[in-house]
Parts: structure tokens; sequence; C-alpha cells
């Protein structure tokens, strides 16, 4: 592993067999990447087939020259590597976490609100349907009742007309034409506000993550400048190299007890402000998770209030009511007469009606198409759980992320590595 790692390193191969040897290395590499490339734009970016094919291919053949005949840019790419563990590889992970809820949570979530609006549609029409079918039983009533009254005994007391005049609409087609377009018309307005909000994180992830990866290869390179042109820069670690130069040039009691200021590059020991560093990321970190923690509350909500409501209208039991008439016509002989004269009053009976008339109203019907309540996946809160897992595992990396950026841009300029290691011995001398 040492010797494919220093023919990798190496500016310029010695003889063919090196050369052969970076040829398999690079061809792997991009192979892989290219793979991981493809994956990452059509499964994650949600981009077309064709474009992440031929994207990834081109992305893999101008990697494969770029890492040949560039030996600073295979210096860049190998920090590239950690770096994803700092804290633009954590920006990048968490705008695919947001892109995995989004995509998968929202629709979930307005799903659940179609399939209540679904069910508030169905108890309106169906209600509507029973009310407007109660109508038919009021016109029926009416004329018997008219009926009745003009079949009195004494035909002096027969009305002309007994029948009331009871309005009835007889075309409900347009109700129900008015509800099924008003149905309609909803489901419409959710459907293009959930295209809306796909389309627009969609987008705006894409952006991100193209921001992020270039901002990414930016920050490895202003590493890999100021490793080269700054001798201060991130330079405060006691490495074997530096130990082994005190000792050559005698100062080796420099180094003995270990400064504040520096750490040993192999050891998990922490500066303070590399420890506080740690902790504020973490905290932004939480923020974020608590954000998309309340996504995923809202889509149990959502499911939850949706399974309760399709449960109970499914439960609705029919209202009976019922109409009762009763109906009496008596004439009696005028009572101020029969009292003048001490006599009982004497009451005719013409005519007597009496009829119970039952209807039920119905708030739910087995016609209505309700759609069943999308419950949340399990598989997209673990997949979400475990990158934040590796999220939270990045902020504690990040350092070691860091170290190991530094160990690579050595192995790769070994020459400016010793003029680093010099200066930071004469900056510890004249401290001494």
């Amino acid at each position: 592993v040492a010797d494919l790692w220093w023919i990798y390193s190496k500016p310029v191969p010695a003889y063919g067999r090196e050369l052969c040897t970076l040829f398999v290395q690079c061809s792997c590499i991009t192979a892989v990447i290219g793979g991981l490339f493809y994956n990452w734009m059509f499964a994650s970016l949600e981009y077309s087939w064709h474009l992440s094919v031929s994207m990834a291919v081109s992305f893999s053949l101008l990697l494969l020259l770029t890492l040949l005949l560039v030996h600073p840019a295979r210096c860049v790419f190998s920090m590239i590597m950690p770096t994803l563990g700092t804290k633009q590889g954590r920006k990048l992970l968490l705008s695919t976490c947001i892109m995995i809820a989004v995509v998968n949570i929202t629709p979930n979530i307005m799903g659940n609100m179609k399939t209540i609006l679904q069910v508030i549609r169905c108890i309106c029409k169906s209600s509507s349907e029973s009310l407007l079918n109660s109508t038919v039983l009021l016109q029926k009533a009416s004329w018997e009742f008219g009926d009745a009254i003009q079949e009195n005994i004494n035909p002096i007391y027969k009305p002309m007309n007994g029948h009331f005049r009871f309005s009835l609409l007889q075309d409900s087609s347009s109700i129900y034409q008015k509800m099924h377009l008003a149905g309609e018309k909803i489901s419409r307005e959710f459907l293009s506000a959930e295209v809306l909000v796909k389309d627009s994180i969609r987008v705006a992830n894409r952006l991100a993550a193209a921001f992020f990866t270039l901002y990414l290869c930016f920050e490895s390179t202003c590493y890999l400048k100021n490793y080269l042109t700054n001798l201060r820069f991130d330079n405060f670690y006691i490495t074997k190299q530096l130990e082994r130069l005190a000792v050559d040039r005698g100062a080796a009691h420099l180094l003995v007890g270990s400064p504040k200021r520096l750490i040993r590059p192999t050891g998990l020991k922490l500066s303070w402000g590399e420890a506080v560093l740690c902790l504020v990321q973490a905290m932004l970190l939480t923020m974020a998770l608590l954000l998309l923690l309340l996504l995923v509350a809202m889509e149990h909500f959502a499911f939850s209030v949706a399974d309760v409501v399709v449960r109970r209208a499914a439960q609705f039991s029919a209202v009976p009511v019922t109409f009762s008439i009763k109906y009496s016509v008596q004439v009696g002989i005028t009572r101020f007469i029969f009292k003048v004269l001490n006599l009982p009053s004497v009451e005719f009976l013409l005519g007597d009606f009496s009829r119970t008339y039952q209807h039920h109203l119905t708030f739910s019907s087995a016609q209505c198409s309700i759609s069943p309540p999308r419950p949340p996946s399990p598989s997209v809160l673990l997949v979400l759980g475990l990158l934040f897992c590796i999220l939270y595992g990045t902020v504690f990396l990040e350092t070691f992320a860091r170290r190991l950026c530094r160990k690579i841009a050595a192995s790769f300029f070994p020459g400016q590595e010793e003029k680093r290691l010099l200066h930071l011995l004469r900056r510890l001398s004249r401290r001494h």
C-alpha cells in the first residue's frame, strides 16, 4: 500500500511500470467515482437517465485525464475525500437529507390531506343527496294531506283546492355537477401545489448540490494553495518527521512537555479551539435535525388525522327523521247561542288525518372514491436516521479530517513539508 501511494503521489512516474500502475489506480478511482456520480444524479437529484449517464461518462473521462496529467489535481482530489468529513461535506449530506425528506414526506402529507378533503366531499355529497330525497317525501306527504282535505264529509265545507303548493327542485343533477366540479378543482389545486413544492425543492437542491460540490473542490484547492504559500498555515503538529529533525539539530528539548498549542496529529487530543468548533457545529446540526423532525411529526399527524377521519366516516350511521302530520276539522255551533239557551255546545267532526313518514339522512356512501391514508415510510426514516448519524460523526471527525488533509499534502510535496517543519522549529527556538 505504501508503494502504491508513493507512485500515486509522485509528480512524474520514473518508468513504464509506475506509469501503468498509476493508470490502473486512476482508472479504478474514476470508475468508482463515475458510478457514484451517476447514482447521485439519477437517484438523489432526479435527473433523467440519459443525462445522468452522459454526465457520468464525461466526468469520468475528464477526471481520468486530469488525475493522470496534473500532479496538484491528484493532491486536491485526494484531499476532497477527507474534506467530505468537514463542514462542506456536511452541507452536501444535509442537502441530500432535505431532498430525501421533501421528495418522500411532502407528497405523503399532501396525500393524507387530500384524503381528508375526499371524506369531507363525500359527506357533503351524500348528505345533500339524502336531503334532496327528503323533499320528495315532503311532496308526497303534502299531496296526501291535500287529498285528505278534499275528502271532507260535508261538501259545504269542501275547499276549492286542498293541495299545497310545494316547490320541489326536480333537476338535482346541477347540484351534483357543481359539487363534482368543486371537488375536482380542489384536487387540481392540491396536485398543482404538490408539484410546485416538489419542483421548487428539486431545483433548489440541485443548485445547492452543485454549489456545495464546487465549493468542496474550491476549499481543497485553497487548502493546498495556503499549504504551499504560507509556512504558518495549519502548522502546529508534532509529527515524527519534526521529532527526527529536532533530534538531528540538537533541539529535542523544545518538544519536551508538548507546548499547549502543539498537538500530535495521530492522537485523539483536541485543542480548545477545535473542541469549541465541534460543539458549535453540533448545535447547528441539531437545529437542522429539529426542523426535519418537525416535518416528520407533521407527516405522522396528517396520517393519524386522515386515518381517524376515514374510520369515523365509515362508522357514520343513518339518522332517522320522522314527519308526523295530525289534522282534524270540527265545526261547532256558536257557543254564545248555546250559552244563552243554557245548552251544551255541539261539535261536528268533518275530517281527520294522522300519518307518520319515515326517512333516513345518510352522511356516507359506498360509491364515494376515497383513497386510503398513506402511512409514513419506515425506510425513509431509517435512511434519514443513518445520514444524521453520519453527520454527527463528521462533526467530531472534522478535526481529524483536516489533519488527514495535511498529511496528504505533505506526502505529495515532501520538500514543502520540510520547509514548514524548519519554520516551526525556528519559531519554537525563538520562543524558548
